[in-house]
Protein backbone atom coordinates (compact mmCIF):
# COMPACT_ATOMS: atom_id res chain seq x y z
CA UNK A 1 0.00 0.00 0.00
CA UNK A 2 3.02 2.16 0.92
CA UNK A 3 4.27 1.69 -2.55
CA UNK A 4 0.77 2.28 -4.18
CA UNK A 5 0.84 5.61 -2.55
CA UNK A 6 3.87 6.58 -3.44
CA UNK A 7 3.22 5.90 -7.03
CA UNK A 8 0.33 8.40 -6.73
CA UNK A 9 1.87 10.82 -5.11
CA UNK A 10 4.53 11.32 -8.19
CA UNK A 11 2.05 10.39 -10.89
CA UNK A 12 0.91 13.82 -12.61
CA UNK A 13 -2.13 12.49 -13.87
CA UNK A 14 -2.90 11.02 -10.55
CA UNK A 15 -2.21 14.58 -8.96
CA UNK A 16 -4.07 16.56 -11.30
CA UNK A 17 -7.51 14.37 -11.20
CA UNK A 18 -7.60 14.70 -7.59
CA UNK A 19 -7.28 17.95 -7.35
CA UNK A 20 -10.52 18.75 -10.15
CA UNK A 21 -12.16 16.22 -8.26
CA UNK A 22 -11.39 17.31 -4.71
CA UNK A 23 -12.42 20.94 -5.92
CA UNK A 24 -16.06 20.11 -7.19
CA UNK A 25 -16.74 18.05 -3.82
CA UNK A 26 -15.37 20.36 -1.79
CA UNK A 27 -18.15 23.16 -3.86
CA UNK A 28 -20.91 20.89 -3.70
CA UNK A 29 -19.69 20.51 0.58
CA UNK A 30 -19.79 24.60 0.57
CA UNK A 31 -22.59 25.30 -1.05
CA UNK A 32 -24.71 26.68 1.72
CA UNK A 33 -21.96 29.09 2.61
CA UNK A 34 -21.12 30.03 -0.84
CA UNK A 35 -24.03 31.43 -2.11
CA UNK A 36 -27.35 32.80 -0.40
CA UNK A 37 -29.77 31.93 -2.74
CA UNK A 38 -32.34 28.77 -3.04
CA UNK A 39 -31.39 26.87 -6.07
CA UNK A 40 -35.26 26.54 -6.35
CA UNK A 41 -36.51 29.84 -6.08
CA UNK A 42 -36.94 32.35 -8.34
CA UNK A 43 -34.30 35.35 -7.32
CA UNK A 44 -33.91 37.19 -10.46
CA UNK A 45 -35.52 38.16 -13.79
CA UNK A 46 -35.78 35.60 -16.64
CA UNK A 47 -32.63 35.36 -18.03
CA UNK A 48 -30.47 37.69 -16.86
CA UNK A 49 -26.79 37.39 -17.62
CA UNK A 50 -23.88 36.74 -15.65
CA UNK A 51 -23.47 39.57 -13.00
CA UNK A 52 -21.95 40.55 -9.58
CA UNK A 53 -25.23 39.97 -7.83
CA UNK A 54 -25.60 36.38 -10.14
CA UNK A 55 -22.11 34.69 -10.85
CA UNK A 56 -23.87 32.87 -13.42
CA UNK A 57 -26.68 34.73 -14.53
CA UNK A 58 -30.57 32.81 -14.35
CA UNK A 59 -32.76 30.65 -15.82
CA UNK A 60 -35.59 31.20 -17.82
CA UNK A 61 -37.82 31.31 -14.57
CA UNK A 62 -35.11 33.32 -12.15
CA UNK A 63 -33.15 31.19 -10.52
CA UNK A 64 -29.86 31.65 -9.89
CA UNK A 65 -27.59 29.14 -12.05
CA UNK A 66 -24.27 29.26 -9.73
CA UNK A 67 -26.45 27.88 -6.02
CA UNK A 68 -28.12 25.41 -9.28
CA UNK A 69 -25.07 24.34 -10.17
CA UNK A 70 -23.36 23.78 -6.65
CA UNK A 71 -26.48 22.30 -5.39
CA UNK A 72 -26.66 19.69 -8.64
CA UNK A 73 -22.96 18.46 -8.01
CA UNK A 74 -24.50 17.09 -4.85
CA UNK A 75 -27.23 15.09 -6.49
CA UNK A 76 -24.68 14.30 -9.65
CA UNK A 77 -21.85 13.20 -7.12
CA UNK A 78 -24.30 11.29 -4.64
CA UNK A 79 -25.69 9.02 -7.54
CA UNK A 80 -22.27 8.82 -9.10
CA UNK A 81 -20.76 7.62 -6.72
CA UNK A 82 -23.61 5.74 -4.88
CA UNK A 83 -23.93 3.60 -8.52
CA UNK A 84 -20.04 3.44 -8.72
CA UNK A 85 -19.91 1.62 -5.37
CA UNK A 86 -23.13 -0.66 -5.89
CA UNK A 87 -21.61 -1.56 -9.54
CA UNK A 88 -18.02 -2.19 -8.06
CA UNK A 89 -19.16 -4.55 -4.90
CA UNK A 90 -21.22 -6.57 -7.13
CA UNK A 91 -19.00 -7.10 -9.67
CA UNK A 92 -16.08 -7.43 -7.23
CA UNK A 93 -18.18 -10.30 -5.46
CA UNK A 94 -19.38 -12.08 -8.26
CA UNK A 95 -15.99 -11.90 -9.87
CA UNK A 96 -14.30 -13.48 -7.12
CA UNK A 97 -16.40 -16.07 -6.46
CA UNK A 98 -16.83 -16.72 -10.14
CA UNK A 99 -12.75 -17.20 -10.33
CA UNK A 100 -12.18 -18.45 -6.95
CA UNK A 101 -15.03 -21.29 -6.32
CA UNK A 102 -15.09 -22.39 -10.04
CA UNK A 103 -17.38 -24.99 -11.44
CA UNK A 104 -21.07 -24.81 -10.88
CA UNK A 105 -20.64 -21.58 -9.07
CA UNK A 106 -19.00 -20.56 -11.93
CA UNK A 107 -21.40 -21.33 -14.38
CA UNK A 108 -24.47 -20.05 -12.67
CA UNK A 109 -22.77 -16.52 -12.00
CA UNK A 110 -21.31 -16.65 -15.81
CA UNK A 111 -24.32 -17.33 -17.46
CA UNK A 112 -25.83 -14.34 -15.68
CA UNK A 113 -22.96 -12.13 -16.62
CA UNK A 114 -22.93 -12.66 -20.26
CA UNK A 115 -26.94 -12.31 -20.17
CA UNK A 116 -26.65 -9.19 -18.94
CA UNK A 117 -23.55 -7.70 -21.35
CA UNK A 118 -25.48 -8.79 -24.46
CA UNK A 119 -28.40 -6.63 -23.52
CA UNK A 120 -27.91 -3.39 -24.60
CA UNK A 121 -27.02 -0.97 -21.49
CA UNK A 122 -28.26 2.18 -22.57
CA UNK A 123 -31.45 0.97 -24.34
CA UNK A 124 -32.60 -0.69 -21.39
CA UNK A 125 -31.85 1.76 -19.33
CA UNK A 126 -34.11 4.11 -20.88
CA UNK A 127 -36.89 1.59 -21.22
CA UNK A 128 -36.56 0.97 -17.63
CA UNK A 129 -36.58 4.54 -16.55
CA UNK A 130 -39.66 5.49 -19.16
CA UNK A 131 -41.57 2.30 -17.87
CA UNK A 132 -40.53 3.75 -13.80
CA UNK A 133 -41.61 7.14 -15.25
CA UNK A 134 -40.14 10.00 -13.40
CA UNK A 135 -37.26 8.66 -11.56
CA UNK A 136 -35.66 10.36 -8.50
CA UNK A 137 -31.57 10.36 -8.61
CA UNK A 138 -32.03 7.27 -6.36
CA UNK A 139 -33.95 5.11 -8.44
CA UNK A 140 -31.45 6.09 -11.17
CA UNK A 141 -28.14 4.65 -9.00
CA UNK A 142 -30.38 1.38 -8.43
CA UNK A 143 -31.08 0.90 -11.91
CA UNK A 144 -27.40 1.91 -12.91
CA UNK A 145 -25.80 -0.82 -10.04
CA UNK A 146 -28.61 -3.26 -11.10
CA UNK A 147 -27.59 -3.40 -15.25
CA UNK A 148 -23.58 -2.35 -15.09
CA UNK A 149 -22.11 -4.50 -12.67
CA UNK A 150 -21.62 -7.47 -15.59
CA UNK A 151 -18.38 -5.63 -16.93
CA UNK A 152 -16.57 -5.89 -13.74
CA UNK A 153 -17.09 -9.42 -12.85
CA UNK A 154 -15.68 -10.38 -16.05
CA UNK A 155 -12.46 -8.52 -15.59
CA UNK A 156 -12.39 -9.65 -11.55
CA UNK A 157 -13.38 -13.22 -12.69
CA UNK A 158 -9.93 -13.11 -15.01
CA UNK A 159 -7.54 -12.05 -12.64
CA UNK A 160 -9.08 -13.90 -9.95
CA UNK A 161 -8.34 -16.93 -12.59
CA UNK A 162 -4.66 -16.08 -12.29
CA UNK A 163 -4.27 -15.12 -8.80
CA UNK A 164 -5.89 -18.20 -7.24
CA UNK A 165 -2.80 -20.17 -9.58
CA UNK A 166 -0.39 -18.47 -7.08
CA UNK A 167 1.72 -20.18 -4.46
CA UNK A 168 0.82 -18.05 -1.37
CA UNK A 169 -2.89 -18.76 -1.93
CA UNK A 170 -2.40 -22.80 -2.56
CA UNK A 171 -0.52 -22.76 1.08
CA UNK A 172 -3.94 -21.09 2.78
CA UNK A 173 -5.46 -24.17 1.20
CA UNK A 174 -2.95 -26.42 2.25
CA UNK A 175 -2.81 -25.00 5.73
CA UNK A 176 -7.20 -26.11 6.03
CA UNK A 177 -7.93 -21.95 5.45
CA UNK A 178 -11.92 -21.39 4.97
CA UNK A 179 -12.87 -20.32 1.43
CA UNK A 180 -14.31 -16.95 2.46
CA UNK A 181 -11.09 -15.81 3.85
CA UNK A 182 -8.85 -16.76 1.11
CA UNK A 183 -10.83 -14.89 -0.97
CA UNK A 184 -10.95 -11.97 1.53
CA UNK A 185 -7.55 -11.75 2.68
CA UNK A 186 -5.77 -13.49 0.08
CA UNK A 187 -7.36 -12.91 -3.48
CA UNK A 188 -9.08 -10.04 -2.70
CA UNK A 189 -5.67 -7.29 -1.56
CA UNK A 190 -4.45 -8.75 -4.94
CA UNK A 191 -7.30 -7.56 -7.59
CA UNK A 192 -7.45 -4.55 -5.78
CA UNK A 193 -5.96 -2.60 -8.78
CA UNK A 194 -9.16 -3.81 -10.95
CA UNK A 195 -11.32 -3.15 -8.62
CA UNK A 196 -10.02 0.28 -8.33
CA UNK A 197 -9.92 0.84 -12.46
CA UNK A 198 -13.80 -0.48 -12.39
CA UNK A 199 -15.12 1.55 -9.52
CA UNK A 200 -13.84 5.46 -11.00
CA UNK A 201 -15.26 4.10 -14.23
CA UNK A 202 -18.46 3.01 -13.19
CA UNK A 203 -18.63 6.91 -11.63
CA UNK A 204 -17.90 8.32 -14.91
CA UNK A 205 -20.77 6.02 -16.63
CA UNK A 206 -22.98 6.39 -13.55
CA UNK A 207 -22.76 10.20 -13.98
CA UNK A 208 -22.87 10.72 -17.60
CA UNK A 209 -25.75 8.32 -17.54
CA UNK A 210 -27.65 9.89 -14.89
CA UNK A 211 -27.23 13.03 -17.03
CA UNK A 212 -28.07 11.82 -20.19
CA UNK A 213 -31.41 9.87 -18.89
CA UNK A 214 -32.44 13.16 -17.15
CA UNK A 215 -31.72 15.75 -20.15
CA UNK A 216 -34.27 12.92 -22.16
CA UNK A 217 -37.13 14.11 -19.77
CA UNK A 218 -36.68 10.59 -17.71
CA UNK A 219 -35.88 12.43 -14.50
CA UNK A 220 -37.72 13.81 -11.56
CA UNK A 221 -38.26 17.34 -12.28
CA UNK A 222 -38.50 18.52 -8.72
CA UNK A 223 -34.82 17.76 -8.10
CA UNK A 224 -31.64 19.47 -8.55
CA UNK A 225 -28.96 18.20 -10.87
CA UNK A 226 -27.13 19.31 -13.84
CA UNK A 227 -28.69 16.85 -15.83
CA UNK A 228 -31.86 18.67 -15.14
CA UNK A 229 -30.08 21.88 -15.34
CA UNK A 230 -29.30 20.69 -19.01
CA UNK A 231 -33.25 19.39 -19.20
CA UNK A 232 -34.48 22.68 -18.44
CA UNK A 233 -32.42 25.24 -20.36
CA UNK A 234 -33.23 23.19 -23.38
CA UNK A 235 -36.83 23.54 -22.80
CA UNK A 236 -36.48 27.33 -22.50
CA UNK A 237 -34.32 27.69 -25.69
CA UNK A 238 -31.79 28.89 -23.61
CA UNK A 239 -29.19 28.91 -26.82
CA UNK A 240 -31.51 30.09 -29.20
CA UNK A 241 -32.42 33.41 -27.15
CA UNK A 242 -28.82 34.05 -25.99
CA UNK A 243 -28.82 32.77 -22.80
CA UNK A 244 -25.65 30.79 -23.09
CA UNK A 245 -24.97 30.53 -18.99
CA UNK A 246 -27.95 28.32 -18.36
CA UNK A 247 -26.86 25.35 -20.84
CA UNK A 248 -22.93 25.60 -20.36
CA UNK A 249 -22.59 25.67 -16.92
CA UNK A 250 -23.43 22.17 -16.74
CA UNK A 251 -21.90 21.04 -19.42
CA UNK A 252 -18.25 22.37 -18.13
CA UNK A 253 -19.16 20.85 -14.91
CA UNK A 254 -19.54 17.33 -16.48
CA UNK A 255 -16.77 17.80 -18.71
CA UNK A 256 -14.76 19.10 -15.62
CA UNK A 257 -15.77 15.90 -13.69
CA UNK A 258 -15.15 13.61 -16.41
CA UNK A 259 -12.10 15.19 -16.91
CA UNK A 260 -10.52 14.95 -13.46
CA UNK A 261 -12.54 11.10 -13.22
CA UNK A 262 -10.73 9.77 -16.17
CA UNK A 263 -7.09 11.10 -15.11
CA UNK A 264 -7.39 9.36 -11.82
CA UNK A 265 -8.82 6.19 -13.78
CA UNK A 266 -5.77 6.38 -16.46
CA UNK A 267 -3.50 7.05 -12.96
CA UNK A 268 -5.21 3.72 -11.60
CA UNK A 269 -4.01 1.89 -14.85
CA UNK A 270 -0.37 3.04 -14.72
CA UNK A 271 0.08 2.23 -10.92
CA UNK A 272 -1.43 -1.26 -11.56
CA UNK A 273 0.23 -1.63 -14.86
CA UNK A 274 4.55 -1.10 -15.13
CA UNK A 275 4.88 -1.26 -18.42
CA UNK A 276 2.13 1.48 -19.15
CA UNK A 277 4.92 3.71 -16.69
CA UNK A 278 6.46 5.59 -19.58
CA UNK A 279 6.94 9.06 -18.40
CA UNK A 280 10.02 9.14 -16.10
CA UNK A 281 11.78 6.12 -19.73
CA UNK A 282 10.39 8.72 -21.65
CA UNK A 283 12.03 11.89 -19.81
CA UNK A 284 15.35 10.01 -19.77
CA UNK A 285 15.73 8.81 -23.50
CA UNK A 286 15.21 12.78 -24.27
CA UNK A 287 17.66 13.99 -21.87
CA UNK A 288 20.08 11.26 -23.57
CA UNK A 289 19.26 12.69 -27.23
CA UNK A 290 19.26 16.01 -26.24
CA UNK A 291 23.44 14.99 -25.15
CA UNK A 292 24.04 13.18 -27.74
CA UNK A 293 22.69 16.32 -30.28
CA UNK A 294 24.71 18.75 -27.69
CA UNK A 295 28.43 16.22 -28.28
CA UNK A 296 27.89 16.44 -32.11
Amino acid sequence: MGAVLKSFAHNRKALTGLVIVAIIVALAIAAPWLTEYDPTRRVGRPHQPPSWDHWLGTTRIGQDVFARLLYGARTSLAVGFGAGLLITVVGTIFGILAGYKGGRTDEVISFFTNMVLVVPNLPLLLVLAAFIGQASPWVIALILGATSWAWGARVTRAETLSVKQKDFVKSAEMLGEPSWRIMLFEIFPNVISIVGINFVGSVIFAVITEATLEFLGLGDPKTVSWGMMLFNAQNASALQVGAWWDILSPCFALIALGAGLSLLNFAVDEVANPRLRTGNTLSRWSLLMRRGEGRL
